[in-house]
């Protein structure tokens, strides 16, 4: 354990978000998401696990992660097949998450089969222990000031 960090942040969900650069994508994915096929194609090469519900994961991950906020896809979630504009709850805590950082857009939303070509393009993804449909998200990694 270490002191300021989300237990559920293993060694190698950290070292990969340290590695990410600014634009970077993260792709944090339910169950039912092909995961490992897809890692297989990112910048990481190999899945990365988390197996907790979306929301922690997502709380945790941004405990450490600033969001690219200069860019209008900062955050994107899979759209539902056949309704587009509805928003799950799954995707809905996820929004609230990224409220909590004190950004209040929503998240963009992405076709289906569109969200699996960018999470190829993706650094990495988590697959979480997430079992609810659509628990698939994009994050954008930012960047920090420096201090003055």
């Amino acid at each position: 354990m270490l002191k300021g960090l989300d237990p559920i942040l293993n060694a190698d969900v950290l070292y990969a978000l340290r590695a990410m650069g600014h634009g970077d994508m993260l792709i944090l994915a339910d169950t039912n998401f092909p995961s490992d096929a897809i890692a297989q194609a990112t910048v990481h090469g190999e899945l990365l696990r988390i197996d907790r519900p979306m929301a922690e994961v997502a709380r945790a991950v941004l405990s450490v992660l600033p969001l690219d906020t200069f860019v209008d896809d900062f955050a994107g979630r899979m759209q539902i097949v056949d309704d587009p504009d509805a928003i799950p709850d799954v995707q809905t805590e996820v929004q609230d998450a990224i409220a909590a950082t004190g950004e209040t857009r929503p998240m963009v939303g992405i076709e289906r089969f569109a969200f699996y070509d960018l999470a190829r393009e993706a650094y990495a993804v988590i697959q979480t222990g997430e079992r609810r449909f659509y628990g698939c998200i994009m994050l954008r990694k930012g960047v920090i000031a420096p201090d003055e």
